[in-house]
């Protein structure tokens, strides 16, 4: 009895696609933890410009 559940357990797939989109969840999650962690400053940067340009457009669109 233990060989045919052993049997059935090393031939079983049905699990196989959760684990795959969970390696696959956890693999992005982690590239992404790690572009923030250097690519702060960066991102910083560019939402600082981006501000910057918004409050001069509003300054000229409304003339103060």
């Amino acid at each position: 009895m233990a060989k045919q559940q052993m049997y059935y357990f090393w031939i079983e797939e049905e699990g196989q696609d959760l684990i795959e989109y969970t390696l696959l969840i956890t693999f992005i999650v982690m590239a992404v933890f790690a572009f923030l962690g250097t690519g702060r400053p960066m991102v910083n940067a560019i939402w600082t410009t981006a501000n910057s340009q918004l409050v001069g457009a509003n300054s000229a669109a409304t003339g103060s």
